[in-house]
């Protein structure tokens, strides 16, 4: 495997955040009874004319604008035909050759260096139905999903890793929720990722033959996927046997891919302009509009923090990975004495809470002088993940709660010294394991004399305290 290399192109499709789809006037709600929000229009029955909606082809545009892609003053809607239970009128709504936004790029940060992948093209299309295969072995359909406007991001074969695969997903996410055009909630099907690759000996110019891996729909998949077609193709190149074209699907409880369908061609779809839909125009001035519209993105936010805080990339980006937590973060950050350590907490228990979606209710003011307890070691770094939790759930001053939990810093050295002598009388393996040169032992007395002081203890100091005893060769 190390003679070959892996080359990647990603087709994610992300569902818009508009209220109703984008032919009619049918709620786009997740989780509705099944079959409740459909009507005939997308349903595809006989009769039913579609209308565009406006604010997905917004959507749309800003989709392009924030990933520098060029917009097309004229595009159209074509229909992609093809037989599938969750597609009721067997053609799909869909952009083929021009599309509205094409020409883009994206720039991503993996193991410490930056790359930028191509963005070939953006169009807006409807998304399908959704199959519910049951245990006892039958198949129901709900078109709830039917006519959901969606956005198709095809990226150039530029990626080699499923880190890098990773990277770009979580980046091109990040940019669609700060746009507010997608919740980008991959466990409810707002973001699918289809994986192209194909595999090439390493220095190689020709690409390979591709398989295409459909609907993955976590980075946990992506990448596990990725790894696993890449050895099966090697695999299979190393025992002189050809790849096939066609479509796979990766089971994640093998961990394996298997094969699917082949692979269709362009040509096989039969595309042609809609009849029933005019051609799009967008004037100058609406792109223009739509382009001031615009947020401050990750990107511009992470180079703020690098250059006005002198927060590393790695921690820039991530901050900048939700757009609640940079503009928290940018908010409190004058307030603090050291905005690193506002940026160590935020990228804690707050990053996680905003991944799922609950928001930090604490005011930015509450959050930097929470920093500066920590940084004045006031509370040491226990208490202050535990108070940060607190601020997580309710907006409190920082101050009041550690007086009422009794959460601040212990740095009376003869307390400190009476939990170091604790902890070595009630932990004589540990101490003999030091004594024998086993340096790992210190940590676990270390810890011992940190519990009994009930986490509060200064924890240079304690340590200070630790080592001074031990290297008393009496003890």
């Amino acid at each position: 495997m190390t003679g070959y290399e892996m080359v990647i192109g990603l087709e994610v499709h992300i569902e818009l955040k508009t209220e109703t789809k984008i032919f009619c006037g049918c709620s786009t709600a997740f989780g509705g009874e099944p079959n409740t929000q459909c009507c005939p229009v997308c349903m595809g029955l006989p009769g039913a004319l579609p209308v565009l909606n406006e604010k997905a082809v917004d959507y749309t545009v800003m989709a392009g604008l924030a990933t520098h892609c060029q917009i097309a003053p004229l595009s159209k809607m074509d229909r992609k035909n093809y037989f599938y239970p969750d597609l009721p009128k067997a053609y799909q709504i869909s952009q083929y050759d021009l599309p509205l936004c094409s020409g883009g790029w994206l720039d991503i940060t993996v193991e410490g260096e930056k790359r930028r992948v191509g963005i070939t093209r953006i169009h807006l299309e409807e998304d399908a139905g959704k199959l519910v295969h049951r245990p006892q072995g039958d198949t129901l359909c709900d078109y709830n999903r039917c006519g959901v406007p969606l956005i198709e991001v095809v990226s150039e074969p530029d990626l080699r890793s499923g880190e890098e695969a990773k990277a770009y997903l979580q980046k091109l996410r990040a940019v669609m929720r700060y746009l507010g055009i997608s919740d980008c909630r991959m466990e409810e099907g707002s973001l699918r990722c289809d994986v192209n690759l194909s595999v090439r000996k390493k220095g190689g110019e020709a690409l390979g033959v591709r398989t295409e891996m459909k609907n993955l729909n976590s980075f946990q998949s992506v990448t596990r996927a990725i790894e696993a077609e890449f050895r099966r193709q090697t695999g299979l190149l190393e025992q002189g046997e050809a790849i096939v074209q066609e479509t796979r699907r990766f089971n994640q409880g093998s961990g394996k891919t298997s094969s699917l369908r082949r692979k269709e061609n362009a040509d096989d779809y039969r595309y042609f302009p809609d009849p029933d839909l005019p051609p799009i125009f967008l004037p100058e001035e609406k792109v223009a509009e739509l382009r001031v519209s615009l947020p401050t993105l990750p990107e511009e936010w992470a180079e703020t923090f690098r250059r006005e805080y002198g927060l590393s990339p790695q921690e820039g980006e991530a901050l900048a990975g939700e757009r609640e937590l940079a503009e928290l973060f940018a908010a409190a950050a004058p307030q603090c004495k050291n905005a690193r350590t506002l940026a160590g907490l935020l990228l804690g228990e707050g990053l996680r809470r905003m991944e799922e979606g609950r928001g930090i209710p604490a005011s930015p003011a509450h959050l930097a002088a929470l920093a500066d307890l920590l940084e004045r070691e006031k509370i040491n770094a226990g208490a202050a993940k535990k108070l940060m939790g607190e601020l997580c759930c309710r907006d409190a001053d920082p101050a009041a709660l550690a007086e009422e939990q009794g959460l601040w810093q212990q740095d009376d050295r003869t307390a400190l010294a009476e939990a170091v002598a604790k902890a070595l009388r009630e932990n004589p393996k540990s101490l003999a394991d030091y004594r024998s040169g086993r340096a790992k032992a210190a940590g676990q007395l270390m810890g011992a004399a940190m519990a009994a002081t009930k986490g509060l203890a200064n924890p240079r100091l304690l340590r200070q305290i630790l080592e001074e005893v031990l290297g008393n060769s009496e003890v």
